[in-house]
Order: structure tokens, then C-alpha cells, then sequence
């Protein structure tokens, strides 16, 4: 197995990024949120890896975090999860924040993922619940306790107040990577109603 790779970056884009690696170039598919955190275009990055087999396909996928490597690879073992469905998962929640909709039981919010029912969305719940705490205790550390997250509290009070599910998790997740993810529940109420 290819575990990581590091090299100067050629190309990337939200879904995919080249990575040339003593003169040979790897594509690798990336969720958003490592699209989000590597390095520019010509810099020398380095991502965790997976390489999934199938038939006579190689497809390699990229990750910027160890915890989203083993959360990719816990997902794609879920029935009727594939590597495109674990991305857009991953690309839609952090290890941690998904970790938090687990343990606050609100299969809901993952139907606002592309191609997630209500049924795979339940299905995601009960073949994670007890698999998520054991993939890092970094994950388990940031949010320790499972209690309810800020995060999931201004979401149900923007739902409230007659946001939908998606336009309150959307404007959650904004306000969280704008301001950072320590904020109270009222201040990101209030942000989110601002912007």
C-alpha cells in the first residue's frame, strides 16, 4: 500500500490534485476540505494515501489528515458507501464533526450529502456509532464527552428560526472555518444571521 506521498504540487483542483514525485506525476482524488488545507500549485506537499483496488482499476485517494485517511477507509467499508460517496462525506464534514453527528444520533444532517437517503443515512449512524471512537483518539480528544456540540445547537436554533437543514449547516460550517470552531452557540447564531 501507498501510505503517503510527497512532492511538488502540478496541479489541483477541488476534486483532484497531481503530485510529481521524483519525475513521476500521481493524481490523487481529494475531498474539499484537503483541497482546502494543502499547499499552492509549484509547493512541496505531502498527503496520506490509499490505494483502492478494484478489478483492473488503481484509484488513488489523497487526505491532509491521518484521521480522515482512517475515517475514508472506515466509510467505504459501510454497505452502499463507495470511495465518491466517502469523499463527499469527507468533503462535507471534518472527522470531528462527523464523529459529532454521530454521537448526537442526528442522521438527518448527513441526507445533506449528495446521494445520502434517509435509509444510508441511518444505516451510516449504526455501522459508525461504535467503529468512529476507536480510528483516533484525536478525533475522540476535540470532542470528547458526547455532548451536544455548538456546532449542532446553532444548527437546530437557525432550523428554528426557518432556515432549512442545508442553509444552517452551510452557514455553520462558513462561520466556523471564518472565525474558528471554539465560538459559542450564540455567536455563531448571530454571524450566520448576519452573512
Amino acid at each position: 500500500m501507498i501510505d503517503r506521498i510527497r512532492g511538488k504540487c502540478l496541479q489541483k483542483n477541488p476534486a483532484e490534485i497531481v503530485v510529481e514525485i521524483g519525475g513521476i506525476a500521481l493524481a490523487a482524488a481529494i475531498p474539499l476540505t484537503t483541497f482546502e488545507r494543502v499547499g499552492r500549485v509549484g509547493s512541496e506537499i505531502s498527503l496520506f494515501t490509499y490505494l483502492y483496488v478494484r478489478e483492473a482499476i488503481l484509484d488513488l485517494y489523497g487526505f491532509s489528515t491521518v484521521e480522515e485517511r482512517d475515517l475514508f477507509k472506515l466509510l467505504i467499508n459501510v454497505n452502499g458507501v463507495g470511495p465518491k460517496m466517502a469523499l463527499a462525506i469527507l468533503s462535507q464534514f471534518s472527522p470531528q464533526d462527523l464523529l459529532q453527528v454521530v454521537l448526537d444520533g442526528e442522521s438527518r444532517r448527513l441526507t445533506a450529502v449528495k446521494g445520502i437517503g434517509a435509509k444510508t443515512a441511518e444505516r451510516l449512524m449504526v455501522e459508525l456509532k461504535g467503529r468512529l471512537r476507536g480510528i483516533s483518539s484525536e478525533i475522540t480528544d476535540k470532542s470528547a464527552g458526547g455532548s451536544v456540540s455548538p456546532k449542532s445547537e446553532a444548527i437546530k436554533a437557525l432550523e428554528a428560526l426557518g432556515f432549512t437543514l442545508q442553509q444552517a449547516d452551510s452557514a455553520v460550517r462558513k462561520v466556523c472555518s471564518d472565525q474558528g470552531d471554539d465560538l459559542p452557540v450564540e455567536e455563531i447564531v448571530r454571524t450566520a444571521l448576519k452573512g
